[in-house]
């Protein structure tokens, strides 16, 4: 899925769920700095610039289905 690993996939579907950073931290056992790391790495490689347009891909893209 666009060179992403299978930790930035599952921080992307956390965020489009709406999560906050801080919130994923204590999910994946990770501290804030390592997801808002990831996240930027995912912005990078999807050309997106912010949250929204996060969620618009996951949507776009089949990561929010069950």
């Amino acid at each position: 899925m666009d060179g992403l690993t299978a930790r930035e996939r599952e921080v992307l579907r956390l965020v489009a769920l709406g999560h906050t950073s801080r919130e994923i931290a204590n999910r994946l056992v990770l501290s804030v700095r390592t997801v808002e790391a990831h996240r930027a790495r995912i912005q990078a490689r999807l050309a997106v610039s912010s949250r929204s347009e996060l969620v618009r891909w996951a949507l776009d893209n089949g990561l929010l289905t069950p």
